[in-house]
């Protein structure tokens, strides 16, 4: 059944960017499967907009495409597919000429007596200019809404910039600010492990958590994103947004309700309290490096320099020690990593619980080990726990105890539901105005505030990015980072 549509429900979408590589390989896709899946009313029109000259049958043709290129095998319904492409227009529109807003206000009823849902999936350098011409052509009315893409800004400055200008024409209710993170199945199901089972809440803290691990690891190398990553670095194209995010939801305190306001002002909470890296620790606290050629999956791969054919200071690899400073998480490292050309791609959240104070079984030369929650974003998203066991056994010579996983693939354990990619669940979210998967502004400037101190203590102190090989862990520093506490990176 396809859901009525109310006053809240955008009835237009206008996809800036529409001929870009994130509209064919996910918005595309996401829409095509929310519309075959009867969750957006029949009457949303999805208008794309990009400065490639196309007419409609021109960006169908490139939507279907993309649609055969990208969706898995089993959801091409040449049906369905035929049905969605007529939902598709095109206006084509160089966002530098203000002439541009007038022909797309125009096209969309002229702005003003539409519920208009608005993607920005766009440089951030034609945000401020692009909201310019949707205020000065009545699409930013009263009923308007706007997502956009990361990045939003390359520093606090840069940031406060974009946001004060999206603030001339969207106030912060109507304004989705997109980390595509937040709308991973596994991402929001930390949530549910955490506030809807009483086992870990009551240890969810520095009382019974000794340590937390983020990872997120790409086998990739540049592919395509030479200008944007060597402008970023793994510090701003990573950390600054997804992994940043993912503290805040490992380290939140319980939200009185399930709703933008509430959860939102708890992340904030977090961001705040953590203690700064900077001048003053930065060379203790952080490891940045920058591959160069090596073995992946057993191919050879190339070395940063060779791919972007010039030498470059920008980091590939970034791994922190950090410290949320506040009474639940006081004196529990959490350990960040992220690198292009490593071993494999995965990311991962990985908290080792606290030991148990007394071993009863050290007598007999049983062997306890602390028990371990993994939570897999990616590839697979799965949840993994860590108990201790006893071995089978008569124990004449000794109790034998082994680390055993009580395993969760969201996969297999939902085998009935159909698997959705985080796009489907946020644009659903921007048509309908649910805005609590997305980030606030005062979130972003706290994040902001937290990297900008970094990144001024790497420049300060004279850092470098340390070599590594593609295809390994990053440099040996990163190791030692972790091994002076007496502790090893989850592999």
């Amino acid at each position: 059944m396809t859901a009525s549509p109310s006053p809240e429900i955008s009835n237009t979408l206008l996809l800036f960017g529409a001929t870009g590589d994130l509209a064919r390989r996910m918005l595309l896709p996401s829409l095509f499967a929310l519309h075959a899946d009867e969750l957006i009313p029949p009457a949303l029109e999805i208008v794309g907009t990009a400065r490639s000259a196309l007419d409609d049958d021109g960006f169908r043709k490139l939507a279907g495409e993309a649609l055969t290129r990208y969706l898995p095998e089993d959801r091409r319904q040449e049906k369905s597919i035929a049905s969605f492409l007529k939902r598709l227009r095109y206006v084509t529109a160089d966002t530098s000429e203000p002439a541009a807003f007038a022909e797309l206000s125009k096209a969309v009823g002229n702005g003003a007596a539409r519920n208009i849902a608005i993607f920005l999936s766009t440089a951030p350098s034609l945000f401020e200019r692009t909201i310019a011409g949707l205020r000065a052509t009545n699409l930013a009315g009263p009923m308007a809404r706007i997502g956009l893409e990361k990045p939003l800004g390359h520093d606090l400055a840069s940031s406060r910039a974009i946001n004060d200008a999206i603030r001339t024409a969207f106030p912060e209710e109507r304004t989705f600010r997109i980390d595509h993170y937040l709308g991973k199945e596994t991402v929001q199901n930390l949530l549910a492990l955490r506030f809807g089972n009483g086992l870990f809440e009551p240890l969810w803290n520095a009382g019974g958590i000794d340590q937390v691990q983020i990872t997120v690891s790409e086998s990739i190398g540049l592919e395509g994103r030479v200008g944007f990553y060597d402008e970023a670095g793994a510090l701003r194209d990573m950390v600054q947004n997804h992994m940043l995010q993912l503290i805040a939801l490992v380290a939140m305190e319980p939200p009185a309700h399930f709703d933008a306001a509430s959860v939102r002002d708890e992340k904030v909470k977090v961001l705040r309290s953590l203690r700064p890296i900077d001048r003053s620790n930065v060379a203790t606290h952080s490891v940045i490096g920058q591959y160069g050629p090596g073995a992946v999956c057993g191919a050879q791969a190339p070395g940063y320099a060779e791919e972007l054919k010039r030498p470059s200071e920008t980091e590939t690899f970034v791994a922190l020690k950090a410290h949320v400073d506040n009474w639940r998480w006081k004196g529990v490292p959490f350990y960040l990593r992220s690198g292009k050309r490593m071993p494999n791609r995965h990311s991962e959240i990985f908290i080792q619980f606290k030991a148990v104070p007394h071993s009863i079984f050290a007598e007999r030369d049983g062997q306890l080990q602390a028990n371990k929650l993994v939570i897999r974003l990616q590839p697979e998203e799965s949840i993994r726990l860590l108990v201790m066991a006893k071995e089978p056994g008569l124990d004449r010579d000794g109790i034998r105890l082994r680390e055993v996983p009580l395993d969760l693939s969201l996969t297999q354990a939902f085998a009935g539901s159909r698997r959705r990619i985080a796009y489907e669940r946020l644009l659903l979210d921007l048509i309908e105005g649910d805005p609590t998967l997305f980030v606030r502004r005062d979130e972003v400037e706290a994040q902001w505030a937290w990297i900008d101190r970094i990144r001024d203590g790497w420049t300060k102190t004279g850092m470098k990015p340390r070599p590594y090989a593609a295809g390994t862990w990053g440099p040996s520093a990163a190791i030692a980072l972790t091994e002076r506490d007496g502790v090893s990176w989850h592999e």
